[in-house]
C-alpha cells in the first residue's frame, strides 16, 4: 500500500464523514465510540499497516462529521421582522433585468434596478427581514445556506453612506471586469453579447429565458457557467497548444496555470471560478506528471480541501458536484475515448480529438447526477457539444484579446469584434438548430437515490476493466 493510496483513503474517509453527517444526525456517544475504535486500532495493531490505516480512516471519518456539524452550527437564522442595520456590500452585485441582488451582512437583498450599487458600498438598510423560503420543488434555504446566507429582504429602504469599503484588490479586479463588460456591450449586440458574457463571466442575466431553455434542451448549459468542466477542457487545450511549440511539459504546465490564474482574476475571481481553477490546476498537474493514478488522487485531495473549507458544497452545490465529476471523468476516461476516436484529426494547434474525448469523458461522469437532479436527459447533447466545445478555448482567448484591445485602442476592438461576433453566432446557431429537434430530450421523471449508486458502480466497473487493458489492446 503506497503512501499516495493511503492519503487517498484518508481523503475519502473525511469526505465520507461529511456526507454521513449531512444525511444522519450522528450522536456524540457514537462518534466517541468511533474515535476510541480508531485509536485502539492505531495503538494496539500499529505493526499491521492495513489495520493502522483503518484506524486513521476512522479518525478522519469522525473529523469529517465534526467539521460538517461545526459548519452547520454556525448557521443561525435571525428572527423575522422589520429591522434597520448598516452593512457593506460583500459580493459583486448580481444584476438582473429588473432588479439587483446584494449580499450584505449574510443577507440577500433584492433592490430595484436603479440606482445601482457596487461592491464595497456602505449602506443603511431598513426593511422586512425574512428567512429564505423552501419551495415544493426547490430548497432555496439550503441553496443559500452553502454561501452563508441566512436571511432575505425584498426592496427595503436604502441610504448610501459611502463607497470604497471593500477589499482594494477585489475592487480593482471588479473595476477591470466592468470596463471589459462595457467594451463588449459597445461592439457586440444581443443575443451574441449575452452568450459572450455567459461564456466568459458565467453570468446568464442577459440571456433570454427562451435561450436558457434551448441550452437545457441541447445539454449545453455548461457553456454558460464558469464550471470545472469548461475550465478543465479549456486548460487542457491550452496545455496542448503550448506543447505544440516544442516546449517542455513543465514549462507548458506553468504557462497554462499562469494563463488560467490571469483569467480567473480578470473575471473578478468569483468563488465558483476559484473552485473550478483549483480543480483544473490539479488536472494539469496530472497531465504534467503523466500518471493517471497520481492525478486522480490529487483531484480527491483538492475536493477534500475545498470541503474542509466549506462542507456544505458536497450536497448543496450541484455546481461543485458537476465540476468534480467532470474533471474526474476527464482524468479517467479521456485516454479511452482518444484511443477509440483516433480517426478524428488531432493537430497540435487545434486538437479536435482531445476536445471531443474530454467532452465525452466529462459527460459520462456527469450524466447520472444531471438526470437525477433535473429528471430528463438530452439525447443530442453529445452532437451539439462536439460542434461547440472544440472552439471554446480559441474563442475564449480571442474574446480576451478583443476586450483588452477595445479598452486600450477602440478601433482595434472594433476590428476584432467581427470574428468574436461570428464565433458567438456560430455557437448560437448550433444550439438553435438542435433545440428544434422533436426528439432532443427524454423525460425520466423523479429517480430514487439508488440510481446514482448503480450508475457510478457501473462506471467504476468500466474504469476497472479499462485499467486492466480489456478495452485497449
Amino acid at each position: 500500500m503506497t503512501k499516495s493510496k493511503i492519503f487517498l483513503y484518508f481523503c475519502l474517509a473525511f469526505t465520507g464523514g461529511i456526507a454521513l453527517s449531512s444525511f444522519v444526525l450522528m450522536p456524540r456517544l457514537f462518534l466517541l465510540g468511533l474515535l476510541i475504535a480508531g485509536l485502539f486500532l492505531i495503538s494496539v495493531f500499529w505493526r499491521y499497516k492495513k489495520l493502522t490505516v483503518a484506524g486513521f480512516c476512522l479518525l478522519f471519518l469522525v473529523l469529517g462529521v465534526w467539521r460538517n456539524q461545526q459548519a452547520e452550527s454556525k448557521i443561525v437564522y435571525p428572527k423575522e421582522g422589520n429591522v434597520e442595520f448598516v452593512g457593506i456590500v460583500a459580493e459583486e452585485p448580481d444584476i438582473r433585468p429588473n432588479s439587483i441582488k446584494l449580499t450584505v451582512n449574510n443577507t440577500l437583498i433584492t433592490v430595484s434596478r436603479y440606482p445601482e450599487y457596487k461592491y464595497g458600498d456602505k449602506l443603511k438598510i431598513k426593511g422586512l427581514l425574512k428567512n429564505p423560503p423552501v419551495f415544493d420543488d426547490f430548497n432555496y434555504k439550503d441553496y443559500l445556506k452553502k454561501d452563508g446566507i441566512v436571511a432575505v429582504m425584498d426592496f427595503p429602504k436604502i441610504i448610501l453612506l459611502g463607497s470604497g469599503f471593500g477589499n482594494p484588490p477585489m475592487e480593482t479586479l471588479l473595476s477591470f471586469k466592468n470596463k471589459f463588460r462595457a467594451t463588449v456591450r459597445t461592439f457586440i449586440s444581443p443575443p451574441q453579447e449575452g452568450f459572450l458574457e455567459a461564456l466568459v463571466f458565467g453570468e446568464e442575466s442577459n440571456i433570454a429565458k427562451e435561450w436558457k431553455d434551448k441550452l437545457n434542451l441541447t445539454g449545453t448549459r455548461h457553456i454558460a457557467a464558469v464550471s470545472g468542466m469548461n475550465i478543465t477542457i479549456i486548460s487542457s487545450l491550452i496545455f496542448s497548444f503550448i506543447l505544440s511549440f516544442g516546449l517542455r511539459k513543465k514549462i507548458a504546465f506553468y504557462l497554462a496555470i499562469g494563463l488560467l490564474f490571469l483569467y480567473i482574476l480578470m473575471i473578478g475571481a468569483p468563488a465558483s471560478a476559484v473552485r473550478a481553477f483549483i480543480m483544473a490546476a490539479i488536472f494539469l498537474m496530472a497531465e504534467n506528471l503523466g500518471r493517471q493514478s497520481s492525478g486522480s488522487r490529487a483531484i480527491f485531495f483538492a475536493a477534500a480541501l475545498m470541503l474542509a473549507l466549506n462542507p456544505m458544497l458536497l450536497l448543496k452545490d450541484i455546481g461543485f458536484q458537476l465540476s468534480f465529476l467532470a474533471i474526474l471523468g476527464i482524468a479517467y476516461l479521456q485516454q479511452f475515448f482518444s484511443y477509440w476516436l483516433k480517426l478524428i484529426p488531432n493537430p497540435k494547434i487545434f486538437p479536435i480529438r482531445a476536445a471531443v474525448s474530454a467532452t465525452l469523458s466529462a459527460q459520462v461522469f456527469t450524466f447520472p447526477i444531471l438526470i437525477y437532479n433535473f429528471g430528463y436527459v438530452s439525447l443530442i447533447s453529445l452532437f451539439a457539444n462536439i460542434l461547440i466545445v472544440p472552439i471554446l478555448a480559441p474563442v475564449t482567448i480571442l474574446i480576451f484579446i478583443f476586450g483588452i484591445s477595445g479598452i486600450v485602442f477602440s478601433p482595434l476592438g472594433f476590428l476584432l469584434s467581427w470574428p468574436v461576433w461570428f464565433s458567438m453566432s456560430y455557437i448560437i446557431k448550433v444550439i438553435d438548430w438542435f433545440s428544434y429537434l422533436s426528439w432532443a430530450t427524454l423525460s425520466i421523471g423523479n429517480l430514487h437515490w439508488s440510481w446514482l449508486i448503480i450508475s457510478y458502480f457501473i462506471i467504476g466497473g468500466f474504469i476497472w476493466l479499462h485499467n486492466k487493458r480489456i478495452f485497449i489492446s
